[in-house]
This record gives C-alpha cells, sequence and structure tokens, in this order.
C-alpha cells in the first residue's frame, strides 16, 4: 500500500448537513490529516459552513477543488447520483477519494467507480461507517471468536412510519426514483445489508420483491429479500417504509447461540448461548465517522491495516441491493 505524506490535505465536494457533525470534522480531529477546502454551488451556506469550521479554502466549482495541487485528497459527500460523475473526475486527478454511500445509484456505476481506482492503484474508501463503530465490531468479534458457534442465519427487520416530510409529498431526494430508486431503502438498508457482509462474507445468491405502497412518492418504500452468504448462511430482511410503529430489530442465529442488536437505535448488543448471557450499552461516538476517518488515516499514512470499507465491499452490496430491487 502506497504511504502519503502528513499531513494528508482534504477537500470536502458538498458540505451538507451530513457533513456538519457526522462526517466532516473527523477530517480536521484525525491525526496526520486537515481539512483544506470546501466546496458547495450555494455561496451563502458554502461561506457559513466555512467560516463555522474554520476552513479557509472555498470553491462553488468541483472540478477547481479537484485540481487545486495543494488538496490531496477528496470526500464527495453529495447525493448519490453525483458519486459517478464526481468520482470518475478525482480518479483522473490521481487522488485517493472517500464517497458517501451508497457508492452509486447502480451497480453499473458503482462498477464503472471502482474500476477507475483500481486502474490508477489510488485508495478508494465509501462511508460505510459501521464497519469501524465499536458496537458492531463487538458484534464482529463474538463472531470471529465463535461465541455463538457455527452461524447458521441473519434477519433484519427494519420499519419506520411516514415521516411528516413524506406525508406533505415535500420535495426529498431521498424518496426521488431518479436518485434514490429504492428510496430509504437505499439509504438505510445499504447500510445493513453492507454490514453483514462485513461480519459473514460475501453474498452468493439473493432474491427480493420491492414496490410502492403508499404512493406518497416516486420510490419503492416497501421492500422483502432473501440471501446466501457463500459461507452458507442464510439471510432475510423486510423494510418498510409505511407501518405504524418504528422496528429495528436484527437477530444472528448460531448451532450455540444468538446475538441480537438494533443497525440505527443505540440499544444494547445481546449475547445468549446456554451458559453465556452478555448485554452491552456501546454508545456511538459523537461524530459518527470518526473511526471510519481514523482508519483511513492508519492505511494512508502507513501504519494501520487495510480500511475494511472499499470500492470492492461497496460494489458488492450495490449489486446486493439492485438484485433485491430487480434492477438486475
Amino acid at each position: 500500500m502506497q504511504t502519503y505524506s502528513r499531513p494528508l490535505r482534504w477537500g470536502i465536494i458538498g458540505c451538507g448537513d451530513v457533513t456538519e457533525v457526522k462526517s466532516g470534522p473527523p477530517y480536521q480531529l484525525t491525526d496526520g490529516f486537515e481539512l483544506a477546502a470546501v466546496m458547495r454551488r450555494d455561496k451563502a451556506k458554502l461561506a457559513d459552513y466555512a467560516a463555522r469550521h474554520g476552513v479557509d479554502k472555498t470553491y462553488t466549482d468541483a472540478q477547481a477543488l479537484i485540481d487545486d495541487p495543494e488538496i490531496d485528497a477528496v470526500y464527495i459527500a453529495t447525493p448519490p447520483d453525483s458519486h459517478h460523475d464526481y468520482a470518475l473526475r478525482v480518479a483522473a486527478a490521481g487522488k485517493p477519494c472517500c464517497i458517501e454511500k451508497p457508492l452509486a445509484p447502480s451497480y453499473a456505476e458503482s462498477q464503472a467507480i471502482e474500476a477507475a481506482f483500481a486502474a490508477k492503484d489510488l485508495p478508494l474508501f465509501v462511508a460505510y461507517y459501521r464497519r469501524t463503530l465499536p458496537r458492531f465490531e463487538q458484534v464482529h468479534d463474538w463472531l470471529r471468536e465463535g461465541a455463538i458457534g457455527t452461524v447458521r442465519h441473519i434477519s433484519w427487520q427494519l420499519c419506520k412510519p411516514p415521516s411528516k416530510t413524506d406525508l406533505a409529498e415535500t420535495e426529498n431526494w431521498r424518496t426521488e426514483a431518479e436518485v434514490a430508486p429504492g428510496g430509504y431503502f437505499d439509504d438505510l438498508a445499504s447500510h445493513g445489508l453492507d454490514l453483514f457482509t462485513y461480519h459473514l462474507g460475501k453474498i452468493k445468491d439473493v432474491y427480493g420483491v420491492s414496490l410502492n405502497q403508499q404512493g406518497l412518492y416516486t420510490a419503492k418504500d416497501a421492500v422483502s429479500a432473501c440471501w446466501l452468504h457463500e459461507s452458507g448462511v442464510t439471510g432475510m430482511g423486510c423494510w418498510n417504509f409505511g407501518s405504524h410503529a418504528a422496528i429495528d430489530r436484527v437477530e444472528i442465529i448460531g448451532s450455540a447461540g444468538t446475538i441480537r442488536y438494533a443497525l440505527f437505535e443505540e440499544n444494547p448488543v445481546e449475547l445468549q448461548t446456554a451458559d453465556r448471557q452478555e448485554s452491552h450499552r456501546i454508545d456511538h461516538p459523537r461524530h459518527v465517522h470518526q473511526q471510519h476517518v481514523e482508519a483511513m488515516a492508519g492505511q494512508l499514512l502507513g501504519g494501520g491495516q487495510a480500511h475494511p470499507s472499499t470500492g470492492a465491499t461497496a460494489a458488492h452490496t450495490s449489486w446486493l441491493m439492485d438484485r433485491i430491487l430487480g434492477k438486475i
């Protein structure tokens, strides 16, 4: 792996809400990283963001930021329909990149992005940050130690009532089919499905049904799926965004016990076997991308392990999502 010099100067394309607390500050707080520039088309919002976050250099044009010789790496934090275009530009400029999840709205675009960076042997990371969060690392540790024996099955149920925005039929890119064909499934389920492949390995076969039950927006709002991991573990999921109550429940069943946790709620992670019961409340850090960004620094600056969320792993998640939605 190539090692880069300190400080590694980052530029953000799309300094919107996700970068305010979740993802932007870690680029300033991580040893060896520096947030050197931000880009947003709205000049007033751009100036306000830069002033509040102490960023000296601003751009309203993404290409100008990408081409800046004083920017070493780029974080693309825009909605997914623009990821393909921006990513190919960053690859052409020969710079490492982190892209918000999902990698792209389609598997074909995800493959193209991964191939562009692979062709130049450039590091590509994708913000599936749950692979590095402490609460899910606890689950991963239990699985690695064989705490529940041989894993047999994983299931996830995620249900949410329609939001006020949904009911008002207000414009929202997360529910516009042209940007996010699967709606909240694209935005939320991708996190869990990506995490499951981290826990249990790649998926080799998957079947799904999807539809719009409510008619509140153009994207899908109800999805169900079943799948098979290469290891022989079976899986199933149900995602519904028109339910009367919120449910977020993951269960991993093994030959000797069960692990339970929630993907989005900060409920305790639980382990239960015949002779062992554990329950740990592991809260998220204030900046949930912190460990994700620190892991990037470990790889890029040397001395750390390879990052767990890459273009290749994210492209596999994109394939899985497209298969469930019947796009391929």
